[in-house]
C-alpha cells in the first residue's frame, strides 16, 4: 500500500484502486444479504429495473448511516461501519475526514446489458449508452428543456464490488484525465460569474464540447474488480458501464455462477457552505 503513489495516481489519471482488504471484505459479506433482498423486492425492481430488465439502477437505496452501518431488520445481519484501506486514504489522505456518507447506490446489471432502450431513451441516447457506455459527469441535472446544469457537488466516487463476476460483466469505465478537461472548460464557462450563479447556467455546450475532446483524446479504462476490492474515481472524472454482451456470461472466478454483477457507489456532497448553498467553487477548484 503506498498512499501518496494512490493519491498521484488519483488526481492525474482521475483514479485509483485498492486489492483485496480484508476489512472491506467482511462489510460486503454484510452487505450482500441485504442487497439480494432489495433486488428481489417487487416495489424495488418496478421502481429500479432499467435497460429491458438488464439494470438495476438502486439509486439511493441502501439505507445507511453516515458511517456506512445498518442495523439489523427483518432477519438481515447488521452491517458494521465501512472501514478499511479505501476508506482510509479518502479520510486522511484526500482530507475528507468525517465527511458523512451518502446513502449508497446499489447498481446491478446483467447479462445483456443494455438489452433494450430505457422507455425515454431516444435511439441516439441507446447507441450513446451501448457504444459509449452512457459516459458522463455525475452532479448535473437536465432541466425540462433538457438542459444540463450543475446540481450537487460530490467529494469523490467510491465504488465497491460486493460479488465475483467475470470481468467481461458490465465493468465501471473512465476516461484517464478527463477530469482536468472538464475542470477546465467548466473554469472558462464560469469563472467570470460569482460561484452562486453557476448553478443557474446552462452548461450543455460546454460540457458536450469537453466530452467530444475527451473521447478524442483520452484513454478509456475499464476495472473489473471483485469482492473485497475497491476504486475511487475523481470528482470531476467522465465515467460509465459497459455492456455486459449475453455470450461473454460465464461462470464467476470462484466457479460460482453468476448472473449479476453489483456494485455498491457513494457519492457523498461536499459540506455546504455556511448559507447552505452548495460549493461548486470548491468543487472544481480543489484538486
Amino acid at each position: 500500500m503506498d498512499d501518496h503513489r494512490d493519491r498521484e495516481a488519483l488526481l492525474s489519471r482521475g483514479w485509483c484502486r485498492f486489492p483485496f482488504d480484508p476489512e472491506l471484505a467482511a462489510w460486503v459479506a454484510a452487505v450482500l444479504p441485504r442487497a439480494r433482498a432489495i433486488a428481489a423486492d417487487p416495489a424495488n425492481r418496478t421502481a429500479w429495473l432499467r435497460s429491458g430488465g438488464s439494470w438495476f439502477a438502486g439509486v439511493n437505496v441502501l439505507t445507511n448511516a453516515a458511517d456506512g452501518s445498518m442495523p439489523a431488520i427483518d432477519g438481515l445481519p447488521a452491517i458494521p461501519p465501512l472501514t478499511g484501506q479505501a476508506m482510509r486514504f479518502l479520510r486522511e489522505m484526500m482530507g475528507f475526514g468525517d465527511l458523512p456518507l451518502d446513502t449508497g447506490q446499489l447498481s446491478i446489471c446483467y447479462p445483456g446489458y443494455p438489452a433494450a432502450p430505457q422507455p425515454e431513451e431516444s435511439e441516439a441516447a441507446f447507441r450513446y449508452r451501448r457504444d459509449r457506455d452512457a459516459a458522463h459527469l455525475d452532479g448535473l441535472e437536465r432541466d425540462a428543456a433538457r438542459n444540463r446544469r450543475l446540481s450537487e457537488a460530490h467529494a469523490f466516487i467510491l465504488g465497491i464490488p460486493i460479488s465475483d463476476p467475470p470481468p467481461e460483466a458490465a465493468p465501471f469505465t473512465i476516461w484517464e484525465g478527463s477530469h482536468e478537461i472538464l475542470r477546465r472548460a467548466f473554469h472558462q464557462r464560469l469563472h467570470a460569474l460569482p460561484a452562486q450563479a453557476w448553478c443557474t447556467e446552462d452548461i450543455t455546450a460546454t460540457y458536450v464540447a469537453a466530452r467530444r475532446q475527451i473521447f478524442a483524446e483520452c484513454k478509456r479504462v475499464t476495472l473489473p474488480a471483485r469482492a473485497g476490492e475497491a476504486y475511487v474515481a475523481h470528482r470531476l472524472s467522465l465515467h460509465g458501464m459497459a455492456p455486459w454482451p449475453p455470450e461473454t456470461h460465464q461462470r464467476g472466478v470462484e466457479g460460482q455462477a453468476e448472473d449479476w454483477r453489483p456494485i455498491v457507489y457513494f457519492r457523498p456532497e461536499l459540506p455546504k457552505l455556511s448559507d447552505g448553498t452548495t460549493d461548486f467553487e470548491r468543487w472544481l477548484n480543489e484538486p
